[in-house]
């Protein structure tokens, strides 16, 4: 396995997907010329052509529609959305459409797109380019969300991603980009199931994404505390994975949820809920979650550290629940 970084994945997964199908060709705001907002598809117009590689006009709307009818006349486009505050232009297209054409029409037609956006905070990009909303997304039957949290889930969930026969949203950390890690090979990770990143046994600390980092730095903070956290990756938002939900909360019976949208009608709070409906009498203390704070994302960075979740602030939520 070769060590790459996030966005190296990204790119060579969309280059193995278009070299070993022609159906399938990317679209979006500067993903040509320009290479990518984030330098993702740097390189692939010289390789692919302007005809799989199409730079589009500035209308989330338009072509993130293009998209969902070409996947409905057998092509499998990659639409990129280059911040997820703009993915809601499209978000009629996406839930009207997308993700209710095979429901409406009996499973006759099918929507194969796979939609990519960047996601989160932590770049003093201020409050329209830094908001996670995944969980906004994770809401809506038809979709699969996916976020990939290391550089192996980013080449290897694209893949299977594309031959889903329903639309699947794949958000990407934009903190992750240059992260590094082993690649893996395209098309090998599950895109079904959540993943233990850190075996343990006193509390568990589920989350996703970019919180993931934290998390694990976190519990190595408890580790020296003597307290074992274990860290379930969700990976998938939509299907939620409850089974290994509620396996790691058997093994631990105290648990914090880590997820950086807003607490208020967030995927932790439906996380937590899912835990009181199925396994509440597993429950050795009250359920604790760490979230961004209820402002839109500050530009000042000291302002936006603070408005984020942090390890210091999982570590605390996790003495709190252990009673330390």
């Amino acid at each position: 396995m070769t060590d790459l970084t996030y966005r190296e994945a990204m790119r060579g997964a969309i280059r193995t997907a278009m070299q070993e199908d022609e159906r399938v060709f990317l679209m979006g705001e500067d993903v040509g010329h320009y290479g990518g907002c984030y330098a993702v598809t740097k390189g692939l117009l010289e390789e692919f052509g302007p005809q799989r590689i199409r730079d589009t006009p500035l209308s989330e709307s338009a072509f993130t529609g293009a998209g969902i009818g070409a996947a409905m006349n057998g092509v499998r486009p990659i639409v990129e959305i280059m911040t997820c505050n703009f993915s809601l232009l499209a978000l009629d297209q996406i839930m009207n459409n997308a993700a209710t054409m095979r429901h409406m029409s009996g499973g006759q037609v099918t929507v194969p797109i796979v939609i990519r956006m960047a996601t989160g905070g932590g770049r003093q990009l201020a409050a329209q380019h830094s908001h996670s909303l995944e969980g906004w997304y994770a809401h809506i039957p038809g979709l699969r969300v996916l976020a990939p949290a290391t550089v192996e889930d980013a080449g290897g969930m694209l893949g299977p991603a594309l031959a889903d026969p329903d639309p699947v949203l794949i958000f990407e950390n934009a903190l992750l980009y240059n992260e590094t890690g082993p690649a893996g090979d395209p098309g090998s990770v599950d895109i079904d199931h959540a993943a233990i990143r850190r075996e343990g046994s006193d509390i568990s600390l589920i989350t996703y994404g970019g919180s993931l980092g934290k998390t694990l730095a976190a519990a190595g903070q408890l580790a020296g505390d003597g307290i074992d956290a274990e860290v379930l990756d969700l990976r998938v938002l939509r299907p939620l994975d409850d089974d290994a939900i509620l396996a790691t909360l058997a093994k631990t019976r105290r648990c914090v949820i880590v997820d950086e949208g807003w607490r208020s009608g967030s995927l932790s709070a439906e996380i937590m809920a899912r835990i009181v409906e199925q396994g509440f009498w597993t429950l050795d203390a009250p359920l604790a979650r760490v979230c961004s704070e209820e402002v839109p994302i500050p530009y000042a960075a000291h302002l936006e550290e603070a408005a984020l979740p942090s390890a210091e602030k999982i570590v605390t939520a996790a003495r709190t629940v252990l009673g330390r």
